[in-house]
């Protein structure tokens, strides 16, 4: 028997939309960690790649972040990175998603001996690939790993130096308990004074005393994640106020035991306490679904209505890092497609 669409998933598939919080190495499939194994020579700890998903049942933040760094282990050549990318953004394409701003780890990377110029150089070619040819905008936001020193990051700054001109900021991700914003203070107020805007994950599994870290000492203009603001209510009153965005990613929230249940999920909760919160994918091959699974899945857990679902994707392109006539545009053809 089959079994009737809902109205709404219809919609979603159709609206315009934006990806705000993705990391492009937690897009790497277990088919193309195989093929890149293969043609790099890099023994992989799995038999096939029904192994490798056997493997994606996390308990924790680290316990993902363990596979995951096994799996970047492949990526080695430029032309890797580049079809990492690519292999995005025909997801991306596939998801209507025509703006993206997506992240990338160099320190996972050049600490394995690979020059700071093949993944970047690779990751860009496929954007600007991208753009020309599927019509997806983005930008591209440089991540510290918070588990190493600031020190280290200073490093990577310095390495990042010859191209800042095509990064369009910086973020801190990585094990987030143990490691809050304060560590990197002073990375990101150089990372200002150069001009590059800072992101940050924030209040995931931390307090959300990391999330007031994240912005009063890294001036962070979106918080990534940030579902844990409401546990207090004075931040849920200042994210508010301040319409500070939240890159909330449901099903990764599942996955790593930070809900669990996604009927559970806060989301609906951001949304009418009147928060600029969006949905995203983060890791989508690790932890189960691209964009457009992730809201197909909270609009079915959460029996999110229209003006729900709208207002999440409104507030993505809100809180891009698009022009105002770009943003105005998106509005404008979302209007647009409810009409149609």
């Amino acid at each position: 028997m089959i079994v009737p669409q809902h109205p709404l998933d219809t919609l979603i598939t159709r609206l315009p939309k934006t990806e705000l919080h993705l990391h492009i190495e937690g897009s790497l499939e277990p088919e193309m960690m195989f093929a890149l194994a293969a043609r790099n020579g890099v023994a992989l700890p799995y038999a096939d790649v029904e192994a490798v998903r056997a493997a994606y049942q996390f308990d924790r933040l680290q316990s993902f972040l363990d596979l995951y760094y096994a799996g970047a282990s492949v990526l080695i050549t430029e032309q890797d990175f580049y079809d990492l990318t690519w292999a995005y953004l025909l997801r991306a394409k596939a998801d209507n998603i025509v703006h993206t701003e997506i992240f990338y780890d160099p320190q996972t990377h050049t600490a394995r001996g690979i020059d700071f110029a093949v993944s970047f150089n690779g990751i860009r070619r496929a954007l600007l690939d991208g753009e020309a040819q599927l019509g997806i905008s983005f930008r591209l936001i440089m991540c510290f790993l918070r588990h190493l020193s600031e020190e280290d990051g200073f490093a990577t700054l310095e390495q990042a130096m010859p191209y800042l001109a095509q990064i369009d900021g910086v973020g801190l991700d990585s094990s987030e308990l143990g490691h809050p914003p304060s560590k990197f203070a002073r990375l990101f107020a150089r990372c200002a004074e150069l001009g590059l805007p800072a992101v940050a994950h924030a209040g995931e599994e931390g307090p959300a005393s990391y999330i007031w870290e994240a912005l009063d000492l890294l001036k962070s203009r979106r918080i990534d994640h940030g579902v844990r603001c409401t546990e207090d209510a004075e931040l849920v009153k200042r994210l508010a106020a301040e319409r500070i965005p939240l890159t909330v990613c449901p099903l990764s929230n599942l996955k790593l035991c930070v809900v669990n249940d996604l009927a559970e999920h806060n989301l609906r909760e951001l949304l009418a306490a009147g928060l600029c919160a969006m949905v995203n994918s983060d890791d989508p091959a690790y932890f189960g679904g691209y964009l457009n699974t992730n809201l197909l899945a909270c609009r079915a857990a959460l029996d999110l209505s229209q003006d729900e679902i709208v207002q999440l994707i409104r507030n993505s392109f809100e809180a891009s890092w698009l022009t105002a006539d770009q943003k105005a545009h998106w509005q404008d053809q979302i209007s647009q497609a409810l009409n149609a």
